[in-house]
């Protein structure tokens, strides 16, 4: 079971790997959304939420951590959700919601390594 709680861990890096890789790309190019943000995002999500359950674990988990982590990914899932529509409809993003982006995923992955 802690093999497989290992392997989860692994697959939530790796979609938050997708998600700040891609936008450091876009960062340094075009400045705009790509579904590769969004496939990142869904992946560590997914994998986070797995995570956030009690199984293969003899320890306490630290559920504020997991809520305020929960919280700015649906933050990033809100910006990167209004970001796509705007640029699909106007073809421009808002360089606020392009920066919020990649600053909350910096900030997500801090949280999981600092806070413990």
């Amino acid at each position: 079971m802690e093999i497989l709680r290992h392997v989860v861990v692994l697959v939530h890096l790796v979609g938050f790997a997708v998600l700040f890789g891609a936008w450091v790309v876009a960062a340094f190019g075009s400045r705009r959304f790509t579904r590769l943000m969004t496939w990142g995002m869904l992946i560590a999500a997914i994998a986070g939420l797995a995570l956030a359950a009690p199984w293969g674990i003899s320890y306490e988990l630290n559920y504020v951590k997991l809520g305020v982590k929960l919280v700015i990914l649906l933050v990033i899932g809100a910006l990167l959700g209004v970001g796509t529509a705007r640029q699909r409809k106007t073809g421009t993003l808002a360089p606020a919601l392009f920066w919020s982006v990649g600053i909350l995923t910096l900030v997500n992955a801090a949280l999981a390594v600092i806070w413990r």
